[in-house]
């Protein structure tokens, strides 16, 4: 059971993960969270970097999904920002969102990677689904409350896999 909450790698942020690795892994495409993975919580503001990431990642051959468990407006306007697709409104980590995010890109559970940065909703729901899966570590500290609790018990597992070495960098 603890191996739903185990990703396979964990990062710092969305830029330490190695497209090249990915792709000799048969990964074809990866979907991704939006708050505190791609943009901080709340925020639509897209930068530079985060636009030639998804560009780099497009140039190697890669479908890029996002799927968000918050309501269309803000996720819509970032995706366009993006260029890229983006489901929302359903709930991690139950499996529709992702089965949608699947059809999106044409790919198998197993052809694509997921990365988020919430063990109990991303790391569960993408594992559940047999996907590779990608932690990274939240971008801002700013949260929804109900987030900032999850976050404690969230916090003493992570701590937990890192003093066991369970969890893998790129």
């Amino acid at each position: 059971m603890w191996n739903l909450f185990l990703p396979d790698f964990y990062v710092m942020d969305i830029f330490e993960i190695d497209f090249d690795y990915l792709k000799k892994n048969d990964i074809k495409a990866i979907l991704i969270d939006l708050d505190n993975t791609l943009v901080p919580w709340n925020s639509s503001e897209v930068n530079d970097e985060l636009i030639e990431w998804i560009e780099k990642g497009k140039a190697k051959g890669f479908k890029f999904c996002i799927v968000s468990n918050n309501l269309a407006r803000r996720i819509i306007e970032c995706s366009k920002k993006l260029g890229i697709p983006a489901v929302t409104g359903a709930f991690k980590p139950g499996k529709k969102i992702f089965l949608k995010g699947l059809e999106i890109t044409g790919t198998s559970a197993k052809e694509t990677a997921f990365v988020g940065d919430q063990l109990f909703t991303d790391v569960l729901g993408a594992k559940r689904m047999g996907m590779m899966v990608i932690l990274v570590k939240p971008i801002s500290e700013q949260e929804f409350f109900w987030t900032r609790i999850i976050r404690r018990f969230e916090k003493k597992l992570i701590d937990f896999m890192e003093k066991r070495g369970l969890l893998t960098k790129f």
